[in-house]
């Protein structure tokens, strides 16, 4: 494992902790499960959710469920240029955070060969609907393919 890795990975896992008790402490964790997820029906975005977590080999990560869900609804992969991309996505999408900053800036440093992933991802953001700050928890039993299909037209219409 190279450096870069190495650093990322640490980086992420202590900024998790630290992102979970200073920004996330008045929000509440979903309390599900991998193995309810996959109760879900077939096709919504709660089993396409358990999926993602089985396929992925992930556990639950409580209070950062609804970051897991972007990686499903924008089919955004979990290597480190990804996680990386994601954040520009959220970016473009119209998330403004200091933690957000602080892995565009730091991933950027890191992994600059990805530029133009990451310029490409902004725009993927910004051509969508508006859905950092939709609480997903609530659509688990929508349909994925419509969710997704809603945000790529820039209208959100399952509510």
């Amino acid at each position: 494992m190279n450096y870069r890795l190495k650093f990322m990975l640490w980086l992420y896992d202590w900024s998790q902790i630290v992102y979970t008790k200073l920004f996330k402490q008045n929000k509440e964790a979903w309390g599900i499960s991998k193995p309810e997820f996959l109760l879900y029906p077939e096709g919504t975005l709660g089993k396409a959710m358990g999926e993602f977590y089985r396929d992925k080999g992930f556990s639950v990560m409580p209070k950062l469920e609804n970051h897991d869900a972007f990686h499903v609804i924008t089919e955004t992969g979990t290597e480190i240029q990804d996680e990386i991309a994601m954040q520009y996505l959220l970016f473009g999408n119209g998330k403004l955070s200091l933690y957000m900053f602080a892995m565009i800036g730091i991933g950027t440093f890191l992994y600059p060969e990805f530029i133009f992933y990451y310029l490409k991802s902004i725009k993927k953001g910004r051509s969508m609907a508006r859905f950092h700050d939709l609480e997903f928890k609530e659509l688990l039993d929508v349909n994925l393919m419509h969710l997704q299909a809603g945000f790529r037209s820039r209208h959100f219409l399952f509510i």
